[in-house]
């Protein structure tokens, strides 16, 4: 792919797959820039520059089991890591009580991502992130850690680089090689207007958990489905204090993490 143009999460076509796309859509019900553009489909559009892409899609689709697309021309799959123990973040929220308890409080979308089991060899981490790199501004995490972004941008920084740090440039799209878990899984991270404090009596643990090192950041919500090889989680970011940081204008992934090309 020259470009990367699109990122679709593709679920079954099933009743079940439509009830989660269903309350996802009333989950992001505040989300500007949030569309349902078809009845199977619901479409995050990066608001800051109408020509930068990716755009994510969740989509109803004929595939036998939830993957997601860049574009048509790469395809992840559900994989299950080697061995017989599973390793999973337990999920005990239902996604219609999710919406519920964060109803009004959703401002955007900061981004998606797939994690790869463990298992994941290096041939494949490389070959899968070489392919996304060549055809999208994607980024390092700065601090060493295998979750690389990818930033929406416009042909002309996809061509030479992103040097306007702006608020909107969003979704954007993470690849993470786990070192834990033994299932592939999804993540959807929100902006809401809700501090930690609130967050936490909203989802108790074990309703809600922290990861080491971003527990300042974000609460962590996994969410049951009808999918038994998939985690979905859901990642709360607290309420901004003193206007946009240097993460949510993509300044600190572009200048300190550095370009993969």
């Amino acid at each position: 792919m020259d470009r990367l143009s699109e990122i679709t999460f593709r679920l079954p076509d099933t009743a079940e797959s439509r009830g989660f796309l269903d309350g996802l859509r009333l989950l992001l019900a505040d989300v500007p820039y949030a569309a349902t553009d078809a009845a199977d489909r619901l479409t995050l559009t990066p608001p800051w520059s109408g020509d930068a892409r990716p755009v994510t899609t969740f989509a109803l689709a004929d595939v036998p089991a939830p993957e997601v697309a860049l574009d048509d021309e790469q395809v992840i799959g559900l994989v299950t890591g080697p061995g017989t123990e599973v390793v999973v973040l337990p999920a005990r929220v239902e996604l219609p009580d999710l919406v519920e308890r964060l109803a009004g409080h959703v401002r955007r979308v900061d981004h998606t991502g797939v994690n790869l089991p463990v298992g994941t060899s290096a041939e494949q981490w490389d070959d899968l992130v070489g392919a996304v790199a060549a055809a999208s501004a994607m980024y390092r995490y700065p601090t060493g850690e295998q979750w690389p972004f990818v930033l929406p941008a416009t042909p002309q920084e996809l061509a030479d680089d992103i040097a306007d740090f702006v608020v909107g440039r969003e979704p954007r799209f993470e690849l993470v090689r786990e070192q834990r878990l033994t299932q592939t899984s999804w993540q959807i991270a929100l902006w809401t207007d809700l501090a930690r404090a609130e967050l936490e009596l909203l989802f108790p643990e074990p309703e809600g958990l922290t990861f080491p090192g971003l527990d300042d950041i974000f609460r962590v919500v996994p969410v049951r489905h009808p999918w038994p090889d998939l985690g979905i989680r859901f990642d709360l970011c607290y309420r901004g204090e003193g206007g946009p940081n240097d993460w949510e204008t993509g300044e600190w992934l572009v200048t300190e993490g550095g370009r993969i090309r």
